[in-house]
């Protein structure tokens, strides 16, 4: 009955994901998502406060920030350079060039050079508006006011373009040649006529550096294109004289991407091609009519093919076979067979006529095929020894021509820029306005969404601070897979969190969370000594509150569920609390007992639970280690494994009182009882350092009060690794 009953506790304990942490080595580890969720869960108030109070200072730091506006116009820059000679023209515009020209154009649309023109053109310096607008004191720098006029214009219209190039902003459209130019104040009507000038002012400037660069070049392009002139003519005359002098005929000729000119076709190689197209066709005429005069098993392969023949032959197999099968009814002699073997001679005959006339045709036209390509070699070689001779000529006529191309090429280019670089040209300008800036009817700063949403995230910053910095600083035993590493205890399992009036209806019901932990629990204690579950051991904590009785009441009730004797003894006479849950009024128990007033029979009394006897603790005693120090108690455990399968003792809590080391001499050992944020990770150890020196043996320890939601409590639902 032991060894099924055992065995269905182990299926179960299987069944519900459960192992023995000292035979298995593993336990439930928590993941770090539900750690954190749960330290939120537990200071959710101070979070919350932290999060509302960067909210109201983001929103008091909207009231009193001052409204700026923002207005933005927009412009297009073409990439176009004025070069006074075309080299571009020569090779392909490289990309880093083009970034380069670009990159270029987005510096000078932040110099100060820009700046300055802007002041003047507005005559900003000399507006005391402007300054204030800015909240900017012109004078605040210690200058005498005897400067001379000329420093003290220099210096406001420096401190002008300062100003305004801490506010502009230059975008650029990524992928584009677009650019848009912002300023920001806390005027609307003077944003958008600032930045409306300030892409005026670098038009004008862009316009300004091109009219500097006209006039010298047109004075350069015009004597190197009469330079230029006089070299092309000259070059083109020497090249039309050697051409004439060695007979090279041009048929065809094309210009490259560069301007070169190149020759294609001439007279020889035209002449020189359509000859050895034809001696490659010849070429194959002979080797055709070669393998027509080629035999094949004595027969030429004309013969093979010719109708007639073929004819002649079906004729002659027929004849054969009507004398083979008059053969094997009569003589040769028999005339008709005769007749039959003199028309076999007749067609043989006919048949050797037919092929030497086919044969003959065949070797004629081999012979002409032969002669032809003869002549056609003969005239290619000519042809050969002429493309020779010219293909020497060839080489200083190229010279010639690249020296015309190249002169051409020069002429043409600069011609080309020289009509470019006219004074109707310089009035082209490469920057367009696209859009014109407006006057902003809303400010762009501050925004009360965006300042709420950096307060929001501050809070959050600010929150998440707060909770690992309480997280690194509170030393309670949250994860039950530490139970091993920091208390060097076996996890003998977890029960889940339940309120305090719901403990007793959750223990009624064996289908219940907290039910199904304690049956996992008590699975374990089978695995603790050979013979099984302890016959007698006491269930302790660090401090009041975390579980003890519940847990001891809930062993016992398992335990004896399965068919064992069990007596559940109330040993904590400073707190008792077994009674009410059991629904017991006794007034006499363990205090009586170890005093002397009264004998066993009358201590312990029968529960409303099968298989379940109970000892209260009696009355309180004024000094409960002086009774149990006596050897009462240890005759009373003694005698209560005679008639009992399990003893389980619930002890009072280690810190503070001197009850463990006396109690733990007289059972097998002790469970601990661990409230998961309860006590602190040094007080446990503490208690534990009071308990070894007394020998006894802690079988492992039961972390209780576990918070299901926050850490994912469930059979099966947690990740099982090695500690």
């Amino acid at each position: 009955m032991e060894s099924y009953q055992n065995s269905s506790m182990r299926e179960t304990s299987q069944s519900y994901g459960m192992t023995n942490s000292d035979e298995a080595g593993q336990f439930i580890r928590i993941p770090s998502i539900l750690r954190s969720w749960q330290a939120l869960r537990e200071r959710w108030i101070a979070v919350l406060s932290i999060l509302i109070a960067a909210l109201l200072l983001g929103l008091i730091s909207w009231i009193l920030m001052t409204p700026h506006y923002s207005a933005e116009s927009r412009i297009e820059i073409s990439r176009k350079q004025d070069k006074v000679t075309n080299v571009e023209s020569v090779q392909a515009e490289e990309l880093g060039q083009t970034l380069e020209f670009y990159q270029t154009q987005y510096a000078l649309l932040e110099a100060t050079s820009l700046a300055e023109r802007v002041v003047r053109s507005l005559n900003l310096s000399g507006r005391q508006e402007f300054f204030d607008l800015f909240g900017v004191d012109p004078n605040e720098d210690g200058l005498v006011v005897a400067s001379p006029k000329a420093q003290e214009r220099k210096r406001r219209v420096d401190l002008a373009a300062s100003i305004l190039l801490e506010n502009i902003s230059i975008a650029p459209l990524k992928g584009s040649s677009i650019v848009d130019i912002g300023f920001t104040s806390p005027d609307p009507a003077f944003s958008a006529k600032l930045a409306n000038e300030w892409v005026e002012q670098f038009i004008q400037s862009n316009l300004d550096r091109k009219f500097a660069s006209t006039a010298e070049a047109r004075e350069f392009l015009e004597k190197r294109l009469q330079e230029l002139r006089g070299k092309l003519e000259e070059s083109e005359r020497r090249l039309v004289g050697y051409a004439s002098n060695k007979a090279i005929v041009t048929l065809t000729s094309s210009r490259d991407e560069f301007g070169k000119t190149i020759t294609e076709r001439t007279l020889v190689t035209a002449d020189l091609e359509a000859l050895n197209t034809a001696l490659a066709q010849a070429t194959a005429a002979r080797i055709a009519a070669e393998s027509e005069a080629v035999q094949v098993g004595g027969a030429d392969r004309n013969a093979l093919a010719n109708l007639a023949i073929n004819g002649i032959r079906e004729k002659r197999a027929e004849i054969a076979a009507e004398r083979a099968r008059l053969l094997t009814q009569f003589e040769a002699e028999y005339p008709t067979v005769k007749a039959l073997t003199s028309q076999l001679v007749a067609l043989d005959l006919s048949i050797s006529r037919e092929e030497a006339r086919v044969q003959s045709g065949t070797n004629t036209n081999f012979r002409q095929a032969v002669e032809r390509e003869n002549e056609l070699k003969r005239k290619v070689a000519e042809l050969k020894d002429r493309y020779v001779r010219q293909s020497r000529d060839t080489i200083q006529y190229n010279v010639y021509q690249r020296e015309v191309d190249t002169n051409r090429q020069l002429y043409n280019g600069l011609l080309q820029r020289y009509k470019e670089i006219g004074i109707d040209g310089v009035g082209n300008n490469n920057i367009a306005i696209v859009d014109k800036a407006k006057i902003p009817d809303k400010p762009s700063s501050p925004i009360l969404l965006l300042n709420m949403a950096l307060a929001g995230l501050l809070g959050i910053g600010l929150s998440g601070a707060y909770v690992f910095f309480m997280v690194q600083i509170d030393q309670s035993l949250k994860d039950p897979s530490k139970v091993k590493s920091i208390l060097g205890l076996s996890l003998l399992g977890t029960v889940p969190r339940a309120e305090a009036n719901d403990v007793t209806k959750a223990l009624a019901d064996i289908k219940s969370a907290l039910s199904e932990a304690y049956l996992s629990i008590s699975t374990n204690l089978s695995f603790l000594t050979e013979s099984g579950t302890p016959r007698s051991f006491l269930i302790t904590s660090t401090m009041p509150n975390e579980g003890k009785s519940t847990t001891s009441l809930a062993i016992a009730k398992i335990l004896a569920r399965t068919g064992k004797k069990v007596i559940l003894v109330d040993a904590d006479m400073r707190n008792p609390s077994l009674a009410p849950m059991l629904g017991e009024t006794t007034k006499t128990g363990l205090s009586n007992y170890l005093a002397g007033e009264e004998g066993l029979e009358s201590t312990v009394c029968d529960t409303s639970y099968p298989n379940l006897s109970f000892i209260g603790a009696g009355p309180i005693p004024p000094n409960p280690v002086y009774l149990l120090s006596g050897g009462r108690l240890i005759e009373l455990v003694s005698q209560l494994t005679t008639e009992y399968d399990h003893v389980v003792l619930d002890a009072p809590p280690v810190l503070g009182l001197a009850d463990i080391p006396v109690i733990a001499g007289a059972v097998e050992g002790i469970i601990y009882t661990v409230g998961a944020n309860g006590a602190k990770i040094h007080s446990i150890q503490s208690a534990l350092e009071r308990i070894r020196p007394s020998n006894v043996q802690i079988f492992g320890a039961i972390v209780t009060k576990l918070d299901a939601l926050a850490y994912g409590y469930g059979y099966g639902s947690a990740e099982r690794t090695e500690d």
